[in-house]
């Protein structure tokens, strides 16, 4: 995408910082983000990619929005109930920047479609609540050579790492959570409950730290910080990192023999 008069004013507090400057600024405009999961983590997430200028966003989710979303799904008001999260979300993108481009997946991603869905983008954000659907994502991102930022919330805790697994000295996301979780069952906010503010805060840090990763190359905050995780807790308040290593043998990226 070009950066027009109109598109340098729109994002000139970006340009003006020297990390990311106007090869920052058009590198993000450049971008393909594929967002998987249109709720809690993915509602904010998309709302700062796009007001960062994403010039090409791929939406993903199989769910219709009920009154019980409007608490933390903040691209949905309650005109939006009975539709599908995927569409209503996309409109959103439309009436914000009608720059950008948004197309819709109104299914849930598995290893069967994956290819499909996922083909052409530079990074994929993960808000999706099921290991089965983030296991299939982490998969397809290493075969396809995808950068993935997955973002996770429980309670009052959150998660955010970005993962390179096709990279050889780098994990993916089975590297840290292992084989076992290939299952539809989890935890549910429907079940234990979740603050809309922490879904807030770590959905907004999940787009900034995809924003890292697609700056890389491009500006100094480019840092991708692969294979860390950060652990966000809502009550304390506090965060920590951790970081993850290359398991040798997963399924995934590894060599298992």
């Amino acid at each position: 995408m070009s950066l027009t008069s109109d598109r340098l004013e729109r994002f000139a507090r970006h340009i003006v910082l020297p990390e990311v400057g106007g090869a920052g600024q058009a590198a993000l405009c450049d971008a393909h983000v594929v967002l998987v999961g249109c709720g809690g983590i993915g509602s904010p997430a998309l709302q700062y990619l796009a007001a960062a200028g994403i010039g090409r966003l791929t939406l993903v989710d199989d769910d219709v929005i009920d009154v019980s979303n409007l608490q933390r799904q903040t691209v949905y008001t309650p005109s939006d109930i009975g539709k599908h999260k995927a569409e209503a979300a996309a409109e959103w993108v439309r009436r914000f920047d009608v720059g950008l481009k948004v197309t819709t997946h109104v299914e849930r991603l598995g290893n069967d479609n994956a290819p499909r869905i996922l083909s052409g983008a530079n990074l994929v954000l993960d808000g999706c609540d099921n290991f089965a659907t983030r296991l299939a994502v982490s998969d397809a991102c290493v075969d396809m050579g995808i950068t993935l930022t997955s973002a996770a919330i429980g309670r009052f805790q959150g998660q955010v790492a970005n993962f390179a697994g096709h990279l050889p000295d780098q994990p993916c996301y089975r590297c840290f959570v292992g084989d076992a979780f290939d299952a539809q069952d989890c935890d549910t906010c429907a079940a234990d409950g979740v603050l809309g503010a922490m879904v807030g805060m770590v959905g907004t840090f999940a787009a900034m730290h995809a924003m890292r990763a697609l700056l890389a190359g491009h500006a100094a905050f480019g840092d991708p910080q692969y294979g860390k995780l950060h652990l966000i807790d809502g009550m304390a308040p506090g965060m920590r990192a951790i970081r993850m290593a290359k398991d040798p043998s997963c399924s995934a990226c590894g060599n298992p023999g």
